[in-house]
């Protein structure tokens, strides 16, 4: 048995205790640089040396996108009932009790209304330490409450896409929201109520082959990670080394899959002036067919 009993503060040789710095820092994956956490955060979590953007939570993508950090949450109260009672090595409806502790939400999703720049907006943003951010039943169910009580209400709708696409645990229930949600776009589209995909990284699956790519206007963040199956798999697929920056968001912008890569900064005032020019357009559009 030791002399001494180690405890949380321990003293250094100079008798005065020791302060703990762990998770102070963090280590930026782009330039490999270690950032004061607090320096990282008042930047909107974009690294100040490099401008990597790091992965944000759904309640700061909401705070950062509307005003005043006032919103109204709406349709919370969804959970996937796990319909194929699904185990792999840890039952689904295990996972499902994890994530809903973990994150406080009861699936990968928030819908909220607000204003941004005085504008009432919807905003659905996805939450991708919700088991990746997969779109279950529950997600598919509350992006189309979304999309109906926006078009209902005349309000433009924002969707923050960050997700790895269909949640397998749910097989061809999860795939049947890729067509359920297409088709209420296309409803919202016919009643002529702007639409603003903004992906984030990363955006793959079956949210890229569905609503993630149907914006009236599609934009993403710096250096995400957007496409349909991962790039390991195309390259194990095609036995071709892919190029560099593949499915990046600068790559699919340089070939015409986005209209604009946004800084996060920026974000919120882009989104605003696109909606301005719509209602411009639409307004140009009544009046030319009176």
């Amino acid at each position: 048995m030791t002399w001494f009993k180690r405890q949380s503060g321990e003293l250094d040789t100079s008798g005065e205790k020791k302060v703990r710095t762990e998770g102070l820092w963090v280590k930026c994956e782009g330039c490999r640089q270690i950032i004061w956490k607090k320096d990282l955060e008042d930047n909107l979590n974009v690294c100040p040396k490099c401008d990597k953007h790091f992965r944000i939570d759904a309640r700061t993508r909401l705070l950062q996108l509307l005003d005043d950090d006032q919103y109204e949450i709406f349709d919370s109260n969804l959970v996937s009932t796990d319909p194929l009672k699904f185990v792999d090595l840890k039952a689904y409806s295990s996972r499902l009790k994890q994530a809903q502790a973990d994150t406080g939400l009861k699936d990968a999703l928030i819908n909220a209304r607000g204003k941004m720049n005085g504008r009432p907006v919807v905003v659905s943003a996805m939450e991708y330490s919700f088991i990746g951010g997969s779109m279950g039943a529950a997600v598919g169910e509350g992006i189309a409450r979304a999309i109906e009580h926006a078009t209902d209400s005349k309000m433009p709708l924002i969707i923050v896409s960050a997700s790895g696409g269909a949640r397998m645990m749910e097989g061809v229930i999860s795939l049947m929201q890729l067509a359920k949600i297409s088709a209420a776009l296309a409803r919202m589209d016919d009643a002529k109520v702007p639409y603003v995909s903004v992906l984030t990284d990363p955006t793959t699956g079956g949210v890229t082959a569905s609503f993630a790519m149907l914006g009236d206007l599609n934009i993403a963040e710096p250096g995400a990670l957007i496409g349909f199956a991962g790039p390991r798999v195309i390259e194990q697929t095609i036995r071709q080394k892919l190029p560099p920056g593949f499915q990046r968001s600068e790559f699919l912008l340089e070939h015409g899959m986005l209209d604009a890569v946004v800084h996060r900064k920026e974000m919120k005032a882009y989104i605003s002036r696109a909606l301005d020019f719509m209602d411009q357009s639409s307004d140009a559009s009544r009046r030319s067919s009176a």
